[in-house]
C-alpha cells in the first residue's frame, strides 16, 4: 500500500487537523493553568517580587501566610481558557488528557513519516540547507516571494523549521512538562534540578508554548499569503491541479472547518462548566490510563538518596489555604492560644472502630525522621524545606497490624475548605492516599520545618506531608489519620475535598 500516494497523503492530512484539535485544547488548557498563578519564576521559592514575567497588576505582601495562593487565582473567560472560570483542576485534567493524545498523534506522525520516506521532505539530509534557508529568509524580510519551484514540496527554511518543531521543541515541551510532576520529581530529582528546579521547568515550558504559538501564527500566514491557492489545495485535497475554483472549493472547507474546530473548543469549555463532576469524570477515566502505565510506578528515591540538601531549603512559603478561625475551631484556636496544650491528633482504625488519641509529646516520642523536599502546589508554586515527623506507617502501628480490609488512609483537618464547589456549608478539609503512598519513606506526620516548629499557616502542630504527589493531598492542621476501606463511604466518594468539588484527582502524582 501506497502511503504516500499524493503530495500530502490522507494520512499526514487527517493528523494534521488531529494535531490542530489537540494543540488547541493543550493552549486553552494551559491558559487555564497559568490564570491559577499568573507568575513566573526562575527560583523555586517564589518569593513575592522576584517573578520574571506575571499577567496580573496585583502586588503581593513579602510576608508569608497572609496571603493565600487562591486569592492570586485570575478568572479567564471559557471563550479564551479550557475550561474558563477559576477551575484549575479541570484545566489539568484536560491538559494531561491532551497531552495523552498529542503524544500518541505524533508517535504515529513520526513512525509513518519514516515508513513512507516522506521524513526526506522534512530533514536535512545536506548542509546546503542552512544557506539556501538563510536565503529564503531574507526573501521573506523584504516582503518578496520565493518562486513555487523552491517548494518541493517545503523550501528549505521551513525544513529547518519543522525539524524544529518536530524533533526539537516538541520533545522539549514533554521534558518540561513531566519535570513538573512531583511522582518524577521524587524519582528522578537530577532531571528536574537540571531545569532549574519545578520553576525552571515551568517557565522554560511557559517559553516552549510561546514558541508554539509564534510558530503556529507565522505558519498559517504564510500558507496564506504565499502561493495560498496551491497551498490550501494541496492540505485539502492532497495535491491535484491547481485552479481557480478548486482553490475555491479547498478555502471555503478550511475555512469552514477551522471555525468548526473553535466551536468545538469553546462548547467544550462550556460543556465542562456544566457538569464539573461529570467533566471530571470523563477526564479522569481516561487520564488514569497514562498515570497508571508511567506514573504510579515511579516510587521516591527515599530520603537516604540525598537530592535536596539543606542549602536548598528555600527562604519564602507560599500557602493555600489560612488557619482555622474561632468559629471553625474552637479547640484548635484555644490550643494554639496555649502552646498546644490539650489538642490531640486522632489515630483511627475506622473499619473497626477503634482509635487512639495522641498529643503533640507523644508523636515527638514515636521514631523520628527528616528530609529536605521540594513542595508544590498544582496551581505552580513551590518552595523547599526540611521537614520532621513520623513517618506514616509508624504512626499507624500505635493501633496495631493494618486490618483487613484497609484498602486507604484518610487525613482530616481541623480547618474547612477554603469553599464547596455546589455552595454547601464548608465542610473539614480531607484527603485520602492509597497504602503505597502512605508506605513511602517521605509520607510523614510532619511537626517541624527547618528546625523548628511548623509555621501556623503551614498546618501546625502537624500536617501531612506526601512528597510524591501534589500540596493539596498534605493536609494541613490534622485533626484525625485513620484506616478505611473505599473512599467513595467519605465526602462525596471522590477522594479528598479537591476532588469533591471536582477541582483534582484522587491520585495527585501529575
Amino acid at each position: 500500500m501506497d502511503l504516500a500516494g499524493s503530495d500530502f497523503p490522507l494520512w499526514l492530512r487527517a493528523q494534521h487537523l488531529l494535531n490542530f484539535v489537540l494543540m488547541g485544547m493543550l493552549i486553552r488548557s494551559g491558559i487555564e493553568m497559568l490564570s491559577s498563578l499568573p507568575r513566573l519564576w526562575w527560583r523555586n521559592d517564589c518569593a513575592p517580587g522576584t517573578e520574571w514575567l506575571k499577567f496580573t497588576r496585583r502586588e503581593l505582601p513579602k510576608e508569608e501566610g497572609v496571603y493565600t495562593s487562591l486569592m492570586d487565582e485570575r478568572s479567564v473567560s471559557p471563550l479564551l481558557s479550557l475550561p474558563g472560570r477559576e477551575n484549575i483542576g479541570l484545566g489539568r485534567h484536560w491538559h494531561g488528557l491532551s497531552v495523552m493524545f498529542w503524544v500518541l498523534n505524533g508517535i504515529v506522525y513520526a513512525a509513518l513519516l519514516f515508513a513512507t520516506g516522506l521524513w526526506r521532505r522534512i530533514v536535512p539530509t545536506s548542509w546546503e540547507v542552512f544557506p539556501q534557508a538563510w536565503d529564503s529568509l531574507l526573501m521573506y524580510l523584504s516582503l518578496e516571494t520565493p518562486d513555487i519551484s523552491h517548494f518541493t514540496p517545503y523550501d528549505s527554511l521551513q525544513m529547518l523549521g519543522y525539524t524544529f518543531v518536530i524533533f526539537v521543541l516538541a520533545p522539549f515541551q514533554m521534558l518540561t512538562g513531566v519535570a513538573m510532576s512531583p511522582a518524577v520529581r521524587s524519582r528522578f530529582p537530577w532531571f528536574v534540578k537540571a531545569l532549574g528546579g519545578h520553576q525552571g521547568a515551568r517557565s522554560l515550558h511557559f517559553i516552549g508554548l510561546v514558541i508554539f504559538s509564534g510558530f503556529i501564527v507565522m505558519h498559517v500566514s504564510l500558507v496564506l499569503l504565499v502561493h495560498r491557492d496551491h497551498n490550501v489545495i494541496h492540505m485539502v485535497f492532497g495535491g491535484g491541479e491547481v485552479t481557480t475554483a478548486r482553490a475555491a472549493q479547498a478555502l471555503v472547507i478550511m475555512v469552514a472547518t477551522i471555525v468548526a474546530v473553535v466551536v468545538f473548543w469553546i462548547a467544550l469549555s462550556y460543556w465542562s462548566l456544566a457538569d464539573r463532576a461529570r467533566a471530571q469524570r470523563l477526564t479522569t477515566a481516561v487520564t488514569e490510563v497514562g498515570r497508571t502505565i508511567f506514573l504510579d510506578r515511579m516510587r521516591p528515591l527515599g530520603a537516604k538518596k540525598k537530592a535536596y540538601t539543606d542549602r536548598d531549603i528555600s527562604r519564602f512559603h507560599w500557602t493555600n489555604g489560612l488557619p482555622p478561625t474561632e468559629d471553625e475551631s474552637q479547640l484548635w484556636v484555644q490550643a494554639r492560644d496555649n502552646d498546644w496544650q490539650g489538642l490531640t491528633i486522632t489515630v483511627r482504625d475506622d473499619i473497626n472502630d477503634v482509635e487512639q488519641h495522641l498529643t503533640l509529646e507523644d508523636l515527638r516520642a514515636l521514631p523520628r525522621h527528616s528530609y529536605v523536599a521540594t513542595h508544590t502546589c498544582m496551581q505552580g508554586w513551590s518552595a523547599t524545606s526540611r521537614w520532621t515527623g513520623v513517618r506514616l506507617t509508624d504512626l499507624m502501628d500505635v493501633l496495631g497490624p493494618r486490618p483487613a480490609g484497609a484498602r486507604y488512609l484518610m487525613a482530616e483537618s481541623y480547618g474547612l475548605a477554603q469553599k464547596m464547589y455546589d455552595n454547601r456549608p464548608r465542610e473539614p478539609f480531607y484527603a485520602v492516599i492509597d497504602l503505597e503512598t502512605m508506605a513511602e519513606e517521605e509520607s510523614i506526620l510532619a511537626y517541624e520545618r527547618n528546625g523548628h516548629p511548623v509555621d501556623e499557616h503551614l498546618g501546625a502542630p502537624a500536617r501531612l506531608r506526601v512528597e510524591s504527589n501534589h500540596g493539596y493531598k498534605h493536609v494541613k492542621w490534622v485533626s484525625r489519620i485513620m484506616w478505611i476501606h473505599d473512599y467513595a463511604d467519605y465526602g462525596d466518594g471522590r477522594g479528598g475535598t479537591r476532588e469533591d468539588s471536582a477541582l483534582q484527582a484522587f491520585n495527585g502524582r501529575i
